[in-house]
């Protein structure tokens, strides 16, 4: 449960963060952390992750360059399980 708690606090504040810093225009409305809460098991736990993630992470790709810059994101992006988790659903971690 305390895990549970750590997890909605964090995809909040990623959220948060992500609605702050978004540009305007195209991006900005296609940027949405809140679609990543699929992988926030595997994220932040040890959990696999599920088809659904895959598929948000497919559509949130053309973002990751973003979430990677923000400092408050970054340790999301560039985590081990980060990492897994893009490996997994076969996108690519970003080379920005």
């Amino acid at each position: 449960m305390k895990y549970l708690a750590q997890l909605v606090v964090a995809l909040l504040a990623f959220s948060a963060v992500v609605l702050m810093v978004a540009p305007a225009g195209a991006e900005a409305a296609t940027c949405d952390a809140l679609q990543l809460t699929p992988c926030a098991g595997a994220i932040i736990g040890s959990a696999a992750p599920t088809a659904s993630c895959c598929s948000k992470m497919k559509e949130q790709q053309p973002c990751m360059c973003q979430y990677a810059r923000d400092p408050n994101l970054k340790q999301y992006v560039d985590s081990p399980n980060g990492k897994k988790v893009m490996a997994a659903c076969k996108v690519p971690v970003p080379s920005c």
